[in-house]
């Protein structure tokens, strides 16, 4: 009899190998320049992981350059650095248990949803009793990331362009790492329940039946999290306060005011950051690369579009020192969304019929360098 292999296939290795490249890039790069401790730097570059193989069906090259971009973000690398801390033999052998065990579960039982399910949960309870605490900001970016990697995987093939291949339903591992990750979200912070609109709204039109106990327990979500944003977040002596003369104050305070959103000041300041993580020339592509992806992606765009919304406006109302860390899941989205400009600008180069698709992915790739490099640069030159 044959024996099976427990490694998982060629091609899926090789479909991971660029998130995986750019997660132990930028690890090396936590660890070394960051000065960032093991743990910390771990659950970081697995962020970075989440978010490139998100992106990887827009290429390889795209992939990589894209999570190590994020990584390099002003916002991003704040995450970074702390004291050195000792990392006992029990965290990496757990973090080898996972390893095994998704592996596993991915060979015998076919499931590699199930398996990411395990993998996360275990590294998640890793990484929380050892450097976290409730409201962790680097536990909501890790969630965030793997989320959107299950919700947008789920939209591409529930609701994919005319001419790929015919559109199938989310399946039930699918949805239930999506409630996982939201359950464990928010759970560390309230404010991940900010994602839960756009989340709702992409199961909704990914015309797949969903049981009602489910939409029962995202609705219990709802309420934890609204409950904890009001409790967390909400200061009766500040609700009141007026924006306007906050912000020229230069009011620091980890609370939300509530007339934020109508103050041009806010607006500029928050379109400002934006740009200040990927350059004025990322920002404009970022937008150009929503136009494509709301026009052969309509679903997806308009999911992603919600989740950015109501973080822009959690943006705008909460004046605390943390903001850019906690609107993080903005720049997530629009790390997407420039990754798919870029891919786009590829595809266009090719349908001109002058160059060939290797040709494509080296002029877009070396292109796209330019963004982490420059990154890189202001970072050193930051530090030094």
């Amino acid at each position: 009899m044959q024996q099976r292999s427990i490694l998982p296939s060629r091609q899926l290795i090789i479909y991971w190998l660029p998130a995986l490249v750019a997660g132990a890039f930028i690890w090396l790069t936590f660890i070394t320049i960051g000065q960032t401790p093991f743990v910390r730097a771990s659950g970081l570059a697995l962020v970075i992981v989440g978010v490139s193989i998100t992106i990887r069906r827009f290429g390889a090259i795209i992939a990589c350059l894209g999570g190590i971009s994020l990584a390099l973000s002003p916002a991003f690398w704040s995450q970074t650095g702390g004291a050195t801390s000792f990392v006992p033999a029990t965290i990496v052998l757990a973090m080898l248990i996972a390893g095994v065990m998704s592996l596993v579960v991915i060979q015998f039982l076919k499931r590699p949803y199930l398996a990411l399910g395990i993998g996360v949960v275990i590294f998640a309870v890793i990484f929380w009793s050892q450097i976290g605490t409730p409201r962790s900001l680097r536990l909501t970016s890790l969630m965030t990331a793997w989320l959107i990697f299950l919700l947008m995987d789920a939209l591409f093939k529930s609701n994919p362009r005319p001419d790929e291949k015919p559109p199938t339903p989310i399946m039930p591992q699918q949805y239930m790492g999506i409630l996982l990750l939201l359950g464990i979200g928010i759970i560390n912070d309230p404010l991940f329940g900010l994602i839960l609109p756009a989340v709702a709204l992409g199961l909704w039109l990914s015309q797949t039946k969903i049981p009602i106990w489910y939409w029962t327990i995202m609705l219990i979500l709802v309420g934890i999290s609204i409950y904890g944003i009001v409790n967390s977040y909400i200061n009766p002596d500040l609700w009141h306060t007026s924006a306007l003369l906050a912000h020229q104050s230069g009011l620091t305070t980890p609370y939300l005011i509530a007339d934020g959103w109508r103050e041009g000041l806010r607006w500029m300041n928050l379109i400002g950051m934006s740009i200040t993580q990927f350059t004025i020339i990322g920002a404009t592509l970022s937008i150009f690369g929503l136009a494509r992806m709301a026009r052969w992606y309509p679903v997806i765009g308009v999911v992603l579009m919600v989740a950015y919304a109501t973080h822009v406006l959690f943006g705008l109302v909460y004046f605390g020192a943390d903001r850019a860390v906690l609107i993080m899941p903005l720049f997530i989205i629009q790390m997407i969304w420039l990754a798919y400009a870029v891919y786009s600008f590829g595809e266009w180069l090719f349908k001109l019929k002058r160059f060939t698709a290797n040709q494509v992915q080296i002029i877009t790739g070396m292109l796209f360098l330019s963004l982490p490099t420059y990154l890189f640069i202001q970072l050193v030159s930051n530090l030094s």
